[in-house]
């Protein structure tokens, strides 16, 4: 039988599957070609190689800034479509919750390591399947990172849940209607990827 929370957690990230009235299972089983999908897509797009992400933070190959908006327009513009024309309920799709210094201190922890191996944790796994050692490392390190956080967490508890603000989006913190947010959103799309075309045709030292 599927396990309650990841059900739970299915149905909150993925709300067509309620419209579609899939079943427990269905849903469970969706999650495995998405997942392949999603590695294809960043293995086929050269994201599992650390030399070209790195490229991200020399300023010589923005790959990983335009893959990645890319993929955050999208949603963004399927999520408001599929609300406009009824097919999707907007309130369903899991936002999480803002706590803002501690996911300060783990954007930077994240960064350096990041820059540091030259790794995300998705770029990792496909790294990873891909046969490459320096995927493997990453992985390993992922792996004992989430062993020592998961055992110090009653002791960090109190600063894991300090300075909440409870669920932001940028129709909120703006004060704009949605459809707004979402023409913005585009129009700085546009305008970082015509800079990062510019970065990346201009002479190397």
């Amino acid at each position: 039988a599927a396990h309650p929370e990841a059900l739970a957690m299915i149905s909150m990230t993925a709300p067509l599957a309620d419209a579609w009235s899939l079943g427990d299972n269905a849903r469970l089983a969706l999650a495995i070609p998405l997942g392949f999908a999603f590695g294809f897509a960043l293995e086929r797009a050269g994201l599992g190689s650390a030399r070209k992400l790195v490229g991200q933070f020399l300023l010589t190959d923005l790959t990983v800034f335009k893959v990645m908006f890319s993929a955050i327009v999208t949603a963004m513009l399927g999520v408001f479509w599929l609300a406009r024309l009824g097919l999707l309920e907007l309130p369903l799709v899991y936002v999480p919750e803002t706590f803002l210094l501690p996911q300060l201190v783990g954007g930077l922890i994240f960064g350096v390591g990041f820059a540091v191996g030259g790794l995300c944790p998705g770029t990792a796994c496909v790294a990873l399947a891909s046969g490459r050692g320096d995927g493997l490392a990453a992985c390993s390190g992922i792996f004992c990172g989430v062993l020592v956080a998961g055992l110090g967490l009653g002791s960090a508890s109190r600063f894991y849940e300090s300075t909440a603000r409870g669920t932001l989006t940028l129709p909120v913190l703006m004060e704009l209607p949605y459809g707004t947010v979402v023409f913005l959103v585009v129009l700085l799309a546009f305008a970082g990827f015509a800079a990062a075309e510019r970065i990346e045709r201009r002479p190397q030292a």
